[in-house]
């Protein structure tokens, strides 16, 4: 017999925790970004944009999202990836949803398992990036 240990999703109360870490440490910054949070399927679970941050932003977010999700990895590890000669370089066009590598996408994961992906874009790359990680490691 065969044991299986369920992972809990991400719920709606993590999403909402992990937009609130990502804003406060990028406040804490001086920067203004919008923030996605996705579940395990790719849906978009929350969402929040800053009145202040340029409109690209939420979409720059959602997309650095979905690629830390569809690729399993920080999406700041994946750059090399896309180069030319590089393991993904035709990837971006193969998919229906264009991927970005940009730093500020990093999958969501529970008990070893990916639940979901948080994006953050509006702030110089290394800094969504760090917003995004901080956000993800205060999950409890």
């Amino acid at each position: 017999m065969s044991t299986t240990t369920a992972v809990v999703p991400l719920a709606l109360a993590d999403a909402e925790a992990l937009i609130t870490t990502a804003r406060q440490a990028a406040e804490a910054a001086g920067v203004t970004v919008s923030v996605t949070v996705l579940d395990a399927g790719g849906h978009l679970l929350a969402f929040r944009r800053d009145d202040r941050a340029v409109l690209i932003s939420g979409e720059t977010s959602t997309r650095k999202a979905y690629t830390a999700l569809q690729l399993n990895a920080p999406t700041a590890d994946l750059v090399d990836a896309v180069q030319p000669g590089g393991l993904f370089h035709t990837l971006p066009t193969a998919l229906d949803r264009p991927l970005l590598f940009i730093a500020g996408g990093v999958p969501v994961r529970r008990d070893g398992r990916l639940i979901g992906a948080i994006g953050v874009g509006g702030g110089a790359p290394e800094q969504d990036h760090a917003f995004a990680t901080a956000a993800v490691e205060n999950l409890a």
